[in-house]
């Protein structure tokens, strides 16, 4: 990961955190955070948008969809209490280990 996507991820972290006392009027992150089922529904249109984006050819649209993928991917952890720690804990325990080999793993068959 580049220093400067480490270094905006962790500002839109902090940023996210705070607006969790936000007033809702003036903040659409604290209306999120505040509707965990909004959130996910916005996750999920996020990552469609951004598959759609993936499918051309337009690399500015690519960026701009994965920009509101991974902000409403925070809004969603941070909804639900789960640490950029949490999850960094569970990439790491899949390092080495094959993508396929850890799907089976997961759904034994």
């Amino acid at each position: 990961m580049s220093q400067r996507f480490a270094e905006a991820l962790a500002r839109l972290s902090a940023t996210i955190a705070e607006r969790r006392a936000a007033d809702q009027g003036a903040s659409y992150t604290a209306q999120l955070l505040s509707d965990p089922l909004r959130a996910a529904k916005k996750l999920g249109e996020e990552a469609v948008e951004t598959v759609i984006a993936a499918i051309g050819t337009d690399k500015d649209a690519i960026a701009a969809e994965s920009a509101d993928l991974v902000y409403h991917w925070l809004v969603v952890l941070a909804a639900a209490g789960v640490s950029l720690d949490e999850v960094a804990a569970k990439l790491e325990a899949r390092e080495g280990t094959s993508g396929l080999a850890e799907k089976a793993s997961r759904n034994p068959s």
